[in-house]
């Protein structure tokens, strides 16, 4: 019973927050600043996806999480290094 408002009550939590860096990453001042959004709405859908799991209690939402999560740091080191460099591979 308390686990089920804890996973709804973060399943709410989580979709606000990623509104919230959906939001910051449209209107984001600069570059940086998107990036970062971009990487904190990778990690908000890998809390999800883990609280959506415990949910269903289905073993195929960690496995996505898992990949997202690998997806996730490589763009983001990617898109840093494009930034600061002008190109990804030297």
């Amino acid at each position: 019973m308390i686990l089920t408002i804890a996973v709804q009550l973060g399943l709410a939590m989580m979709t606000l927050a990623l509104l919230l860096n959906l939001w910051r990453l449209m209107r984001g001042p600069d570059t940086s600043d998107r990036i970062l959004a971009l990487d904190t709405l990778y990690i908000n859908t890998i809390a999800l996806l883990v609280l959506l799991g415990i949910h269903f209690d289905r073993q195929a939402y960690f496995e996505v999480a898992l990949i997202i999560a690998m997806m996730g740091f490589v763009g983001t080191a990617a898109l840093c290094k494009y930034q600061l460099r002008g190109d990804i591979i030297e």
